[in-house]
């Protein structure tokens, strides 16, 4: 793998103009219409490269890339190529991972829901890690398994009870989330669950939340990991495995302060070094974020109460995380003038929720103009819908300067061919206005 680098800003003004590297922004707006998700290949390589090189003091890792952050296939082919694996938390994800070219000995398929029919396909793909969050969970992959004539490797999920400071609804490793077994339970719950015939169960597992932006609370929850690690080795058990999940943050807005990698590779060198283990890592926002742009239109600018209102051809179908978090996310004028408005920025979806930002201060704009919604390369194209029967929004890569669509528009002419009356009903004839 080359050294990791800094690329250039992949979205910046070139004579004026917004580029995606080598691309002008109004040249994929005319070649694919709007809105659009457009992607950084130079900024997810960096990403990935920086995040690797940060664990370059952990003897034995392996990383793997949170499918649900970004599952185009586009996308998780390039991580495949700078060494990435998947870690999917459905059987959709799994195929999206396998597609993309990734081993399935280089998956871990992790989340709380898994059906008797995901983990039955998992253990004939053949995938390398199971991530099990409750005893039942395990009690039916090591029957699975035995009946394959195989055993299953797996690692427990602890929930450590340890507070991230993040969003609520992001947090997961608080008793009251509903992922893992409870920690005064783990090791219990491991004994029982390494008795059985069809796991080859060899570790655990923890995460503690998404968009992580203080890195005292992990380093509390590894610390209460290499406890149970060393309380399970005493009990006799097998303990060579640990994943640590992701959840580091990343700047949405100008003002925000994140962690390093740099900063959180060396709690992780410290507090891991004596575990004499094999490291998973599940890294996801922080390779994909920064990497992609939201290419919208303006549709109006429509005088409000206080602010003018920006209405924009994205809407909360095609970029939920502001109506679900209250999300920040910077926009910008394509080709910016100089000038300076402030205002609300919504979507055309029939909901007060679809509102990307009120009161902010924006570049100036008008109908017609193209801006971008930054940061939304994760969390972003794989959480849109089509409420209000709207399009699925399409994807574009960029690679220097070249670029391609990555995943069509999805319409709602596309959206119908998957419906059907029922039997009882007759066929509706196409009837022209009077």
């Amino acid at each position: 793998m080359d050294k990791p680098s800094r690329p250039a800003e992949p979205f910046a003004l070139h004579d004026g103009v917004l580029h995606a590297e080598g691309v002008p922004l109004p040249v994929i707006a005319r070649a694919v219409g709007t809105p659009a998700y457009v992607y950084s290949s130079a900024a997810m390589r960096a990403a990935a490269r920086a995040f690797s090189a940060a664990l370059a003091g952990v003897p034995r890792k392996r990383l793997a890339f949170a499918v649900k952050a970004n599952p185009n296939l586009a996308v998780l082919r390039l991580l495949a190529a700078e060494g990435y694996g998947a870690d999917i938390v459905s059987g959709g994800e799994m195929l999206h991972a396998l597609a993309a070219g990734m081993p399935a000995a280089a998956i871990v398929y992790s989340g709380v829901g898994k059906t008797r029919y995901e983990l039955a396909a998992a253990l004939d793909a053949g995938i390398g890690q199971f991530n099990l969050e409750l005893e039942e969970e395990g009690q039916m992959l090591a029957a699975l398994a035995s009946a394959r004539g195989i055993r299953a490797a797996a690692v427990l999920r602890v929930n450590p009870d340890v507070d991230a400071g993040t969003h609520a609804k992001i947090s997961t490793g608080r008793k009251q989330n509903k992922f893992g077994v409870a920690w005064q339970d783990a090791a219990a719950i491991y004994a029982r669950l390494a008795a059985l015939d069809g796991l080859d169960l060899r570790g655990i597992a923890i995460h503690i939340g998404s968009q992580l932006s203080d890195l005292g609370p992990l380093e509390i929850a590894y610390r209460r990991v290499g406890t149970l690690i060393a309380t399970l080795r005493a009990a006799g058990h097998r303990m060579d495995h640990v994943d640590l999940g992701g959840g580091l943050g990343v700047a949405y807005a100008p003002a925000d302060a994140v962690p390093s990698v740099a900063a959180y590779g060396a709690i992780v060198e410290r507090v891991t070094r004596d575990w004499g283990v094999t490291l998973t890592f599940e890294p996801g926002r922080f390779i994909a974020a920064a990497a992609g742009v939201l290419l919208t239109e303006v549709t109006w600018v429509k005088p409000g109460a206080t602010h003018p209102f920006v209405i924009v051809d994205a809407a909360m179908n095609d970029l939920a995380r502001p109506a679900l978090y209250d999300a920040f996310h910077d926009f910008a004028s394509v080709v910016p003038t100089g000038g300076r408005m402030t205002a609300n920025i919504a979507g055309a979806v029939c909901e007060s929720g679809d509102t990307f930002a009120t009161a902010r201060e924006i570049d100036c704009v008008r109908a017609g103009d193209l801006a971008v919604f930054k940061t939304v390369g994760a969390y972003g194209a794989t959480m849109a819908s089509t409420y209000n029967c709207r399009a699925l929004v399409p994807e574009v890569l960029v690679d220097g300067d070249r670029f391609a669509v990555v995943a069509e528009r999805v319409s709602p002419e596309a959206m119908l061919g998957h419906q059907r009356l029922p039997f009882w009903m007759a066929p509706v004839a196409p009837r022209r206005a009077a």
